[in-house]
């Protein structure tokens, strides 16, 4: 039986829980920016972009996600190799191409395309996994990773290590396995702190243990951010009446430390609401993955959901003092073009993915 054309797949719990975060951080950003009505335009229009995307894609067959996953995945690789010779460098790294007018973040692709090719390569696969199997998805992983912590970027990198990691796990990794990778991890930490991580990014967490040691430079933002959060109490402040944000105190405030002014203004009561939503999203994205038509489906809605759940809690634990700066913006709420269209695009897949059923004969 072939699809229904005047059928609309629509996921109204997801649609409109990310439209009404996406408006609360268009009322939060206006605050941030210190009332800056053109940053708030132009995120908005970001947004209604945005929700337009999400639709159209979630229009989309699964299949279609399956058939092109490697040409996704190897465009992406290729973006972010083209991103180290053409692209401009900006605070000590390369991380965005510009083509006209446009500039967008490469690495955004990527954490969309790994986890759906993952899911492509592994659905098919006997449980449990062969050996060969783990092997090469880790290589994978690894080389993706490796590809955007070069830029640098330690965030970016670190959420698409997890959300190939995700998808290895969810697909049937034996937990005698898992074991044996942490393990691994954890002996060859000092290898990896002398040789893949830069100076700033070493500082950076050596800061996290001791932020004091440095009050007026590398301890900064989290002393400050620690501070935004705390004076916030149970009720927040007011809106627009946050010292730490109006004063110019908090760092990035715009971005990585928005969450920070929501905590400050709004108070532990606006803090929890917002992650209560959050909360939903998330909730309703596993409903979907138990519930998807396929395998493959599963895979994609996992590893994308659980993406977004490593994003949000990195930015909640960063600006809190438990992770260092790494760079992480909070999803759906603080600005930029190239973050939020690619959430847009990612839960447009969920959407797709979760509402797409098998017509059955009649």
């Amino acid at each position: 039986m072939s699809k229904p054309l005047s059928k609309l797949y629509f996921d109204p719990y997801l649609f409109f829980s990310i439209a009404f975060v996406c408006i609360l951080g268009l009322f939060f950003l206006y605050s941030a920016s210190n009332t800056d009505l053109a940053i708030v335009t132009k995120q908005g229009v970001y947004v209604v972009v945005g929700l337009f995307l999400m639709l159209l894609i979630s229009q989309a067959e699964p299949d279609f996600f399956r058939r092109i996953s490697i040409r996704f995945y190897l465009l992406s690789t290729a973006l972010i190799i083209l991103t180290a010779f053409i692209g401009p460098e900006i605070n000590g790294a390369q991380r965005w191409v510009r083509i006209g007018y446009i500039s967008f973040q490469s690495s955004e692709l990527f954490k969309i395309a790994l986890p759906i090719f993952l899911a492509a390569f592994l659905c098919d696969k006997k449980l449990p996994i062969r050996g060969r199997d783990v092997l090469i998805t880790l290589f994978i992983i690894a080389a993706s990773f490796l590809l955007v912590a070069r830029q640098p970027d330690l965030g970016t990198a670190l959420i698409i290590l997890f959300s190939g990691v995700f998808v290895l796990f969810l697909s049937g990794l034996s937990w005698s396995f898992i074991g044996a990778a942490f393990a691994a991890f954890i002996i060859s930490s000092p290898f990896l702190w002398s040789l893949f991580l830069q100076p700033f990014q070493r500082q950076r967490i050596a800061t996290l243990f001791n932020p004091e040691s440095d009050p007026f430079g590398a301890g900064w933002n989290i002393i400050q951010s620690k501070i935004a959060i705390g004076s916030g109490g149970l009720f927040g402040k007011g809106f627009g009446m946050g010292s730490q944000t109006q004063l110019n105190f908090l760092p990035e405030t715009k971005t990585d430390f928005i969450f920070s002014v929501i905590g400050e203004e709004f108070g532990f009561v606006g803090v929890l609401f917002l992650l209560s939503i959050y909360l939903f999203i998330l909730m309703r994205c596993f409903y979907l993955a138990l519930n998807a038509r396929d395998r493959f489906c599963r895979l994609v809605i996992g590893g994308l959901s659980l993406t977004f759940a490593a994003n949000l809690l990195i930015n909640l634990s960063m600006v809190i003092g438990l992770l260092p700066v790494v760079g992480m913006p909070l999803p759906f709420i603080s600005r930029g073009g190239s973050s939020l269209l690619s959430l847009f695009f990612a839960f447009g897949i969920i959407i797709s993915m979760g509402t797409h059923k098998k017509f059955l004969p009649q």
